[in-house]
């Protein structure tokens, strides 16, 4: 039997690797991770997943795309001229996942349809339609998937417990994908907004180029009036932790007189 954890560098698939191997042992796990743009990962991510995997003695596997040192998914749209190959799928997921993902796998791991091959994921019992859709998939190919977060009785709840800390995105982002992602909504680009202006103004020039907005129905610059309101004026904080809903409900109910003379931005724009 072999355990392959798709191991992106978030928390919830550094539970995954942790629960596996104390389930299975190291020599049937496999962590196989993407290597991103340190333009776009955050080295704090990157020294999460060092520190895991060091933690279990594993040596991380990686299938990366060619050049993803420099390519990341504002360029690679550029480059292909297109943020989605089709309506709700990401263009660079396939290119700098989804395609070395199943390269590699084919390669190293021919399918067998049987289980002596289990795909893992770091979906949770919230997530019940993603994991009815990924299972699909998977046992298409010819694979087993499993949800240990999801399906498993738990022995380990934050990597804090091992002396390992979470990374420091998680203090305003909400997953640990790409900064600037391509698959994310106006709170998450009102962040790379006050925190990444090189992402920001990169996305726009995108956006030109191609003549397709990345969130829809609106424009990067169509935005950029509001988001500088919400950071000047209003000193919203940005932040992914919080429910969308509830976040705009609180930029759009933000008075002015609600700042105090002389007062600073929150820490985390500083």
């Amino acid at each position: 039997m072999k355990y392959v954890v798709c191991y992106s560098g978030g928390h919830s698939s550094a539970l995954v690797a942790i629960e596996a191997t104390r389930r299975y042992g190291k020599d049937n796990i496999i962590l196989i991770n993407h290597d991103i743009s340190p333009d776009v990962e955050h080295k704090d991510i990157k020294r999460f997943k060092r520190d895991v995997a060091d933690y279990l003695d594993i040596d991380i596997t990686y299938a990366n795309m060619l050049r993803w040192e420099t390519m990341t998914p504002i360029k690679l749209s550029v480059k292909n001229k297109a943020f989605q190959f089709a309506p709700g799928r990401a263009l660079c997921t396939m290119y700098l996942k989804t395609e070395p993902f199943q390269g590699w796998l084919y390669k190293n791991l021919p399918p067998k349809h049987d289980e002596s091959i289990v795909i893992l994921y770091g979906f949770d019992m919230g997530e019940g339609e993603r994991i009815l859709r990924r299972t699909e998939a998977i046992e298409h190919m010819g694979y087993k998937a499993d949800f240990p977060l999801a399906n498993w009785t738990r022995s380990i709840n934050t990597t804090e417990e091992i002396g390992i800390k979470i990374p420091t995105t998680y203090h305003i982002w909400k997953h640990a994908n790409c900064q600037a992602c391509l698959k994310a909504g106006k709170q998450h680009w009102y962040c790379v907004f006050c925190l990444r202006s090189d992402l920001w103004q990169e996305a726009k020039d995108a956006e030109s180029k191609i003549g397709h907005s990345i969130i829809k129905g609106i424009f990067l610059e169509e935005l950029e009036p509001k988001f500088k309101e919400m950071r000047d004026k209003k000193r919203i904080c940005p932040s992914e932790k919080s429910n969308p809903s509830a976040f705009w409900a609180y930029v759009e109910s933000f008075l002015p007189e609600q700042i105090h003379l002389g007062a600073m931005p929150c820490d985390c724009t500083l």
